[in-house]
């Protein structure tokens, strides 16, 4: 369980990168979903970032398998996780 969490974890990241390069429409739609995906809930997901999306019963297990994990870290990971959205978010603010 653990390797699949960690796994779940850099999937996401990964995703989250690569909307960080491919433009700004996907850059805000990234950070917008990483950050409720830190510290929101799935729902919150669904009427957000994903609700111009028609996100399949497959997909809504898999998003909330990833909240599961993210809230299994222990509360300084999750922490430094928001530090450093809340530090990219501010670097996009001052370009």
């Amino acid at each position: 369980m653990k390797g699949s969490s960690s796994f779940l974890l850099v999937a996401v990241t990964w995703l989250c990168a690569c909307g960080l390069a491919a433009g700004e429409d996907n850059n805000e739609f990234f950070m917008d979903f990483l950050q409720t995906l830190l510290v929101g809930s799935p729902e919150e997901l669904y009427v957000g970032p994903l609700s111009k999306y028609d996100v399949s019963a497959d997909a809504k297990a898999a998003i909330t398998s990833v909240k599961s994990c993210i809230d299994g870290l222990q509360p300084k990971h999750k922490a430094d996780l928001v530090d450093l959205l809340v530090e990219v978010l501010g670097d996009q603010d001052s370009k």
